[in-house]
């Protein structure tokens, strides 16, 4: 089995290393990451300058742009073969909810699946990177199980979330659906040296909600969260109502 490695912390994250030490130990590891953090880049793609691309020493490769260029470039040009997987992380923070959406952690695990190379997207909830060593046990099942999967459908991504508690203190595995989120006060105004307007995004209050089944939920009760998602964003429900809307006629 060929595993290509990803995140958005960067090449020299502690989450990236562990997650490649654990695939090691079910199939062949490509590493190509970004060569600086990218949080929250979602898909973006670099189009105003060419990449750059260096091997490090250990095999690893980083690039000097986004998450999706890093997948992008290695499935399109930096590989020999086509992976069996894009695995992503582990991300240094939660990845639940709308965050799918802004994530870069989990825009790299989905760039394959237009390849046909199904995702699976790594986060740790909480801020104790420390934790990540006696999360192995759990990561190691996780990682041999998903290898086991026969015919693992190619159009499908799982984001997997890790509580942020011991490993040994950790419940279970729970399938989960999206939660919710919502950040209050996230904006705050701010000066240059010279008394002109800026702003900052991030930081403020974030308050979580959602199903019994939700992501939010499984984390809050110390399970592991695995949430299976698709590229397809059609809300089916909703077709033939907007039909009836005659738009444009």
């Amino acid at each position: 089995m060929k595993i290509l490695l990803s995140n958005d912390d960067g090449i020299l994250a502690r989450g990236l290393e562990v997650l490649a030490d654990v695939c090691r130990t079910v199939a062949s590891v490509t590493v190509v990451a970004p060569d600086r953090e990218q949080s929250g880049s979602s898909h973006s793609l670099t189009l105003g300058r060419p990449l750059r691309v260096t091997r490090r020493p250990d095999g690893s490769i980083q690039v000097d742009g986004t998450p999706t260029d890093c997948v992008l470039l290695a499935l399109g040009e930096l590989l020999d073969h086509t992976p069996d997987f894009v695995f992503s992380g582990i991300n240094h923070g939660p990845n639940m909810g709308e965050d799918v959406l802004y994530s870069g952690t989990v825009a790299a695990a989905m760039e394959g699946m237009p390849f046909g190379v199904p995702g699976i997207a790594f986060s740790l909830a909480g801020d104790r990177l420390d934790m990540l060593d006696s999360h192995r046990p759990w990561l190691e099942r996780l990682v041999q199980s998903i290898a086991a999967v026969e015919g693992f459908p190619r159009d499908t991504l799982l984001n997997i979330n890790l509580p942020p508690i011991p490993g040994e203190h950790i419940n279970g595995i729970r399938v989960t659906t999206l939660g919710n989120r919502v950040y209050s006060d996230s904006l705050l105004r701010t000066a240059d040296p010279w008394g002109r307007p800026g702003y900052w995004i991030g930081g403020g209050q974030i308050s979580w909600s959602g199903r019994e089944d939700s992501d939010f939920r499984a984390i809050q009760d110390g399970y592991i969260s695995v949430t299976p998602l698709h590229l397809d964003l059609t809300n089916y429900a909703l077709l033939e109502d907007v039909r009836s809307w005659k738009l444009g006629e």
